[in-house]
């Protein structure tokens, strides 16, 4: 299933720029409107969407995924609902790139073999588990692979060259650089610093680097875009939701509109750096 993921990066570069990772909450604020939400994001031109799995103790997330964590727990959202709303989605999508992003707790409890059989058979090609390590592939990562799940894993500001290479070792998909140290969502990056760290990263590996944490605008996915190969926003898209919603944490009329308007400028600002074929060309001699 790591062909969805491989597909989508050709058609950024054909179209010679970055692509559009987006992140939402499974289950918030509800089911069936978080169904909307991710049905909506690749037609408001998201490349790849990242789909959260709730969870009680979020340790990398900062309050408004924490926030939405909260609101999907609240009406029952799990590990087998998220399954069951990517299932439904592959029934319109089949080409949009869907990676679950969460931790290892509830995937643990689910069973690693039963989860791996389930997230392949509803349509899921990547998984980003940000509390497991590269010393403990044979948990998840390497059985995932064997799956054809992308295990996609992450490198910071604090990943230097000696540890590149583990990090590096089993990542499949893309590689995710978090721009900034720290939660999600609470500070924007330095972008010319961000430049520098996606270079170094890349001279290590073929795969794709895309940046997040931070990126709130389509000035800023702009900026990231000019010197990446993809950009992730999530926070701003789920305080995007959560503004729009009604008391009690409800749905409201424009609670997919918000979202959706905002990808639009984000996928804007993406598109305004793409190079023609001979600036492409040039770049790479």
């Amino acid at each position: 299933m790591t062909a969805r993921i491989d597909a989508a990066f050709a058609r950024c570069r054909a179209e010679g720029r970055a692509a559009l990772v987006t992140y939402v909450m499974a289950g918030d604020p509800d089911p069936e409107t978080s169904l909307k939400v991710l049905e909506a994001l690749p037609k408001a031109g998201a490349d790849i969407v990242e789909f959260g799995l709730p969870f009680t103790d979020p340790m990398a997330d900062g309050p408004a995924i924490q926030a939405a964590g909260l609101r999907a727990l609240k009406v029952g959202q799990d590990l087998s609902g998220t399954l069951g709303l990517v299932r439904r989605f592959r029934e319109s999508d089949d080409r949009t790139p869907v990676v679950l992003m969460g931790y290892y707790n509830p995937i643990h409890t689910y069973g690693v073999p039963r989860f791996l059989e389930d997230a392949q058979a509803a349509g899921i090609d990547g998984l980003i588990v940000v509390d497991l390590p590269p010393e403990e592939d044979d948990e998840l990562c390497l059985p995932a692979r064997e799956k054809g799940l992308a295990f996609i894993r992450l490198a910071t500001p604090t990943t230097d060259d000696r540890r590149l290479p583990a990090v590096l070792a089993n990542t499949a998909g893309f590689v995710y650089y978090v721009s900034i140290t720290g939660v999600t969502g609470t500070a924007t990056p330095d972008f010319g610093r961000v430049s520098q760290a996606v270079a170094r990263i890349a001279a290590h590996t073929d795969l794709p680097v895309v940046v997040g944490f931070g990126v709130k605008t389509g000035a800023h996915a702009a900026e990231i875009a000019r010197g990446a190969d993809g950009v992730v926003v999530g926070s701003a898209l789920v305080d995007a939701l959560a503004r729009s919603l009604e008391t009690g944490d409800r749905a409201g009329s424009g609670t997919v509109e918000a979202v959706a308007s905002l990808v639009r400028e984000l996928a804007e600002g993406v598109r305004s750096t793409a190079k023609t074929p001979a600036e492409t060309a040039a770049r790479g001699a």
